[in-house]
């Protein structure tokens, strides 16, 4: 009998590529890591690592090991999400990934609901960018993520994910009020000159709105880099940039900059995320449900 503590390390090593990195996702030391495959060799017979260069990778029987051990650790989610369906209570703790102008809009009143009406229910709340959120729900990190996807700008996709929509938001351009040097600007074009504010490389917000600057004509002079929107806005409250601003930003405030239409109106794509191993765990359900609700009511303000 395989021992299924250690199909899932090998699982884990085939997610995160180092034995440093499966240690460090599970709270044990690369050496007990090392130690429990071995173990596992010894269970099947056969050699499942190979040392390349620094690192290990998997030989060929290893990766069908890893093909059952995804299908197992399905299983267990599943009949994980079967008992506790059979509770009359909703219980259990969700980990949340969730990106910054989704947290600032929608978690407030989401969490105020959850613990209104589902009192036994844990958020463990955790801010990250939607791309690495995605790719740490598939991996096990987190149970529920909360991501956007920008037109024409696919978000990545994993297998055995599922994708609900929430809600949609305008992006507009952002451009300093009154006398701060905005005044003249009415179109993207008009900012050519100007310095941007945009998140790092490699945000799909960054890529989306240096397209747009190029579609307008001009490649956009980015003097400030940061995934921060909070900071954003005050570069931009105070005349030292312009930039791309997505709407939910501003809910349950009255908008400090001056905000303008983009060409076709764009508008940013909010969604949740599960896998579809456990979307049927009550307390997730919850959480969407709650989600859903309090996205309804953003829109409506």
């Amino acid at each position: 009998m395989l021992d299924i503590r250690r199909l899932r390390l090998l699982h884990e090593l085939k997610v995160r590529g180092t034995l440093a990195s499966v240690a460090t996702a599970l709270n044990f030391s690369p050496s007990s890591v090392s130690q429990q495959l071995a173990l596992l060799e010894k269970e099947v017979g056969v050699p499942l690592l190979r040392k390349t260069g620094r690192r290990v990778t998997l030989t060929p029987q290893a990766e069908i090991l890893v093909e059952h051990a995804a299908g197992i650790l399905d299983a267990m989610e599943r009949a994980e999400a079967g008992l506790a369906e059979s509770l009359i209570t909703v219980t259990g703790t969700v980990r949340l990934a969730v990106f910054q102008s989704a947290a600032l809009a929608l978690m407030p009143d989401a969490l105020t609901i959850l613990g209104r009406d589902y009192p036994e229910v844990r958020i463990e709340m955790t801010q990250r960018e939607p791309e690495t959120a995605l790719y740490e729900t598939w991996a096990r990190d987190f149970d529920l993520v909360i991501a956007e996807q920008y037109p024409g700008h696919a978000a990545p996709r994993h297998p055995g994910l599922d994708r609900v929509q929430l809600t949609t938001d305008a992006i507009h351009l952002a451009v300093p009020a009154g006398e701060l040097g905005g005044g003249e600007v009415r179109s993207i074009a008009d900012t050519a000159s100007r310095a941007w504010v945009m998140e790092p490389r490699g945000a799909a917000s960054r890529h989306w709105a240096e397209q747009a600057c190029r579609q307008a004509g001009f490649e956009p002079d980015v003097r400030y880099e940061t995934a921060d929107l909070q900071a954003q806005i005050r570069l931009i409250e105070s005349g030292n940039a312009v930039g791309l601003m997505p709407e939910l930003v501003w809910t349950g405030r009255t908008p400090t900059v001056r905000l303008l239409d983009l060409p076709g109106r764009p508008r940013r794509t909010i969604f949740t995320s599960v896998r579809e191993a456990g979307s049927q765990r009550p307390a997730i359900l919850a959480c969407r449900e709650v989600l859903e609700r309090t996205a309804r009511l953003v829109s409506s303000v």
